[in-house]
Parts: C-alpha cells; sequence; structure tokens
C-alpha cells in the first residue's frame, strides 16, 4: 500500500494529465455518437413517415407487395410466352409480284403473293386476269418449299418473302 501511494505522489500529475485525456477522448466519443444517433432517428423517423405501423409491419407489407408484384410478371411472362408462340404463326413475310399474264390485257393487273410464317409456312396467292375472265388459287407453302409447281412469278414472290 505504501508503493501504491509513493508512486502516486511521485506520478500523480501525469496520472491525473492521463485520466483527463481520457476522460476528453471518452466526452468526444460520446458527442460523436449523439450525433450519428440523432442522424439514424431523423432517417426513422422519414421511413415511418406517415405509417401507424411498426418497421416490423412495414416490412412485412412491403414484402407482400413484392411477392405479388413478382406473381404478376410470372402471369404477365406466361401470357407473353402465349403470345410468343401464336406469333410465330402470323404472316410475317411477304412477298408480291406483279405482272401481265395475257397479251391482250394493258395492264399489270395480274399477281402473285407469298404469304409465310416464322417457320416459312403459308401460301402463294396468285391471281389471273384477264379480258373474259379472273382466276385466282392458292398452292401451299410449307418450309419455303411448294408441292406444286410454281410459275416464275410465284417463285419470285417467294423468293422476296424467304428474303
Amino acid at each position: 500500500m505504501e508503493l501504491l501511494k509513493s508512486l502516486f505522489q511521485e506520478y500523480g500529475f501525469i496520472i491525473n494529465i492521463t485520466i483527463l485525456v481520457l476522460l476528453l477522448i471518452v466526452l468526444f466519443l460520446e458527442v460523436l455518437n449523439r450525433i450519428e444517433l440523432n442522424r439514424v432517428e431523423k432517417r426513422y423517423r422519414k421511413l415511418m413517415k406517415g405509417n401507424n405501423k411498426n418497421l416490423e409491419e412495414l416490412i412485412m407489407s412491403y414484402t407482400e407487395n413484392i411477392d405479388s408484384a413478382v406473381e404478376k410478371v410470372n402471369q404477365i411472362n406466361e401470357s407473353l410466352k402465349d403470345v410468343d408462340s401464336r406469333l410465330k404463326k402470323c404472316i410475317q413475310k411477304v412477298g408480291i409480284v406483279r405482272y401481265r399474264a395475257f397479251d391482250d390485257v394493258g395492264s399489270d393487273l395480274s399477281f402473285s403473293v407469298a404469304l409465310l410464317d416464322e417457320n416459312n409456312d403459308g401460301i402463294v396467292l396468285t391471281g389471273l386476269f384477264g379480258r373474259s375472265e379472273c382466276t385466282t388459287f392458292a398452292k401451299p407453302i410449307e418450309n419455303g418449299i411448294s408441292k406444286y409447281d410454281l410459275s416464275d412469278e410465284e417463285k419470285q414472290a417467294l423468293d422476296q418473302a424467304l428474303r
């Protein structure tokens, strides 16, 4: 005990200064802590502004909203897949050639039209216009090829559609 008293008497000033410095450091840290706590409280009040719910209820509400949004997105994706599969079967490629089929007709009134979907399936529709009669007929196309012989104009229309 005597040793402790003698050490304190000898180094008392240094010990007091050290304690004072440590006290000032703790006080400074307490001020920084209060400032940060006020910042967090302001952010919390801003987050909870207009809500009578606690934070847990608010998070649960947002989670439910996210779940319903994800469900709607999944429904839209399914609907989009259905539309996309139906769109592949729609006419997407068209080629048309107008020509004069008969010498006694004055203008290019005859035509051949190729109508194809994404898989190059469809028809070639041909209309022949003459002075005394008009004839229209169609030839099926599968994978860009007809089972029937095509005229030069029909081949031209088909090539336009395939390009």
